[in-house]
């Protein structure tokens, strides 16, 4: 009897380590190039091991053939990398935000790297970023992403087909709303920035003589500072609410 249970629980726990590790590796947060691999792994095999036993009974029998078995790990990995994929599209409204209000406030120019995407990106764009995965994690935000993993079993059933149509409608909806969250994040500068070229345009053809771009350029950043310091914590706060919103309404409905 052994040597047929052993097979079959290494089966179940490898298959649930599958939906996990692919979510952990791609959601933000756990999934970041400075998180070590190590650090993930064991994180992905405690939730594993902690899940597994309450999840058990959603779980298919151990295939008998070994294609069958290659075809329902690769579906868990899909599964996990579009729980996470879904939580990193949700944290790019404050990236675009951070790119819309950086050319509006004049530090387009200021690059920096961006941990949470890898690749240089405006100063207003990182700092918004990172205090967005802040706020998800000193709120117990990134709880929901982990109450996530659990309800994902009641709706995407391992052994089941996963929905592709769904997975692309969905990540296409999310990242127009992202867009429009990013928008309203950058939209007091927007109007900031409308005001100001306009006032600047005007002062041009009154005083001709005036080097508008000397005057108008430390103006610019010096009200855009000034401008972050008022608006960032209500623009946080409406991300995490966007944030929170989302993320229930779709993988934890009850």
């Amino acid at each position: 009897m052994l040597p047929n249970l052993l097979p079959a629980e290494i089966f179940t726990y490898a298959l649930v380590f599958s939906r996990m590790g692919a979510t952990l590796i791609t959601m933000p947060g756990f999934g970041e190039t400075y998180v070590s691999p190590r650090i993930r792994l064991l994180i992905a095999l405690a939730i594993t091991v902690l899940l597994t036993p309450i999840i058990a009974d959603k779980l298919p029998a151990l295939p008998a053939a070994p294609a069958s078995l290659i075809l329902l790990i690769i579906g868990e990995i899909l599964i996990g990398v579009f729980i996470g994929s879904v939580a990193r599209l949700l944290m790019s409204a404050l990236a675009t935000g951070g790119a819309m209000l950086a050319f509006l406030s004049g530090l387009a120019n200021a690059m920096l790297f961006n941990p949470l995407l890898s690749d240089q990106s405006a100063l207003p764009s990182v700092f918004l970023s990172i205090l967005g995965l802040l706020l998800i994690f000193a709120t117990d935000t990134h709880h929901l992403m982990l109450m996530a993993l659990l309800d994902s079993y009641m709706l995407f059933q391992p052994g089941v087909v996963p929905a592709f149509d769904d997975f692309a409608n969905t990540l296409a909806v999310l990242l127009a709303d992202s867009f429009r969250v990013g928008l309203q994040v950058a939209m007091p500068f927007v109007m900031f920035g409308i005001t100001f070229y306009t006032g600047m345009g005007l002062l041009a053809r009154l005083m001709p003589q005036m080097p508008v771009f000397l005057v108008a350029l430390p103006a610019q950043i010096l009200l855009g500072l000034f401008l972050m310091m008022t608006t960032f914590p209500a623009a946080l706060l409406w991300f995490l609410n966007y944030y929170q919103t989302t993320f229930t309404r779709l993988f934890l409905p009850g």
